[in-house]
């Protein structure tokens, strides 16, 4: 008997990416035939970010979009997973009732029982709904199939998170910290390279706590060390780094490896040690200057890439005025501002001292200014360089153009390099002259492909 057919939304972070690609595998390894466009699919899949409001509505607005489809009888079911239903497990369905099942961050390892009951109609009311305890063993994300490109993956190396940053929800969603262990690791660093992965992305809700639960003490810069031996492998990217435990072991990994790329995400939220308090980031201004010249002088081609809230409950002129400074003479590479979100259950929701949301813009916008200057400075000290780029797609803009990526550039987050050249295709890895700065991005011309 043939299986139905799905169509799949992902939406948020790359960690929930590769949530939405080990429910992709499950369902296509038992028979079900995924569809690109969800009109005319007998079920729609919804992964869905919880993570703040905006995004949040922005799944509301796609889960509402295909319960419109379904009305109209273009769509058989709508499931609803991810962090929003887990976010909102007590009222998620009062508030879409058309849906017609829901499934939490743990229930991934069950969507395809979970669409077999729905598409056979033998759900009652309470049978509407999918929820786990977080794991203690950290889950496999073997198996995937992948939305990223070929050449490109994530490797989420664990779960969770043990910071308690009284803004952020992600540990009610996802969680305690758990490690997957080195050789697990592995075994899918080397799963993803088998199917063509030239560029590895290590991600967790915090890369530089790992190991401390499974092994006692951190341990990124052992699993570094393994990965860069993986054979096939080109590139490896760190993303989200706290800005805690960096030893001297992980620096000299960081340097002395083959390949890895001396690019880190060190997400600081701010630089004012009353706000970083407030916070509750456990780590003060005197430290992160440390940490960022101990970085700088391990590797001097380090692009740092960071992020920063704005208007944080009680965050006044002069701390504003800080940071701003502070964003000036630091020179980041790559930064996102984000103004604060009150995200109802945190700590922070109970401070007082909440500031308009015309203050919270106005202070990302002036201090977009002060990074946009610096970003743009970095990328016209670019021109005449050589580098490496990993080539992304065609630019449909441009003929005879690539849209590729430097060591400097995350998929989707950072920018883009314009290169010129023949006979380059999705993946390859090209040597290249950067000839013009536009903006944030760079324009190059290929000097060969490796």
């Amino acid at each position: 008997m043939t299986k139905p057919t799905f169509a799949f939304v992902s939406l948020g972070c790359p960690k929930n990416l590769v949530d939405s690609e080990r429910m992709l595998g499950k369902l296509a390894q038992d028979g079900y035939t995924l569809t690109a466009e969800a009109d005319g699919a007998d079920v729609v899949v919804v992964n869905t970010c919880g993570f703040i409001e905006p995004a949040r509505q922005e799944s509301l607005g796609v889960i509402r979009e295909m319960l419109s489809l379904k009305e109209q009888g273009r769509v058989g079911a709508v499931v609803v997973a991810g962090c929003l239903a887990e976010r909102k497990k007590d009222d998620l369905l009062n508030e879409v009732p058309g849906v017609d099942h829901i499934v939490g961050v743990f229930g991934r390892e069950e969507i395809t029982q979970v669409l077999d009951r729905t598409l056979s109609k033998r759900l009652q009311d309470e049978q509407r709904s999918l929820f786990r305890p977080a794991p203690v063993k950290a889950q496999e994300d073997t198996a995937r199939l992948r939305i990223t490109p070929r050449h490109y993956a994530y490797l989420k190396i664990s779960e969770g998170c043990d910071r308690l940053c009284t803004f952020c929800a992600i540990p009610g969603m996802r969680g305690k910290h758990v490690t997957k262990p080195i050789e697990e690791v592995l075994r899918e660093a080397r799963e993803l390279v088998a199917d063509g992965v030239r560029e590895l992305i290590i991600v967790a809700q915090d890369t530089t706590y790992y190991g401390l639960d499974l092994y006692g003490r951190v341990r990124l810069a052992d699993l570094l060390r393994e990965l860069d031996r993986v054979d096939g492998l080109e590139w490896i990217r760190i993303l989200y780094a706290y800005p805690i435990h960096f030893t001297d072991e992980l620096l000299e990994t960081l340097a002395t490896a083959k390949k890895i790329l001396p690019y880190l995400d060190l997400p600081l939220q701010h630089i004012n040690d009353r706000l970083l308090r407030r916070m509750q980031r456990r780590v003060n201004r005197a430290e992160t200057e440390d940490l960022l010249t101990r970085l700088r002088r391990a590797l001097p081609n380090l692009t740092l890439r960071t992020t920063f809230i704005v208007g944080f409950p009680g965050e006044t002129e002069a701390e504003f005025e800080e940071l701003r400074e502070f964003v000036r003479d630091a020179r980041f590479e790559r930064a996102g501002v984000f103004p604060y979100s009150l995200e109802p259950g945190t700590p922070a929701a109970r401070l007082p001292d909440h500031l308009s949301e015309e203050v919270k813009i106005e202070r990302r916008d002036r201090l977009m200014e002060v990074q946009q200057d610096v970003a743009f400075a970095w990328a016209r000290k670019q021109v005449g360089q050589e580098i490496d780029a990993i080539v992304d797609a065609a630019d449909l803009e441009v003929p005879g153009h690539v849209l590729a990526r430097s060591h400097a550039d995350a998929p989707e987050i950072d920018c883009t390099v314009r290169l010129k050249g023949k006979n380059m295709r999705p993946g390859d890895l090209v040597r290249a002259r950067v000839t013009g700065a536009d903006g944030y991005d760079l324009i190059a011309r290929a000097l060969g492909v490796r």
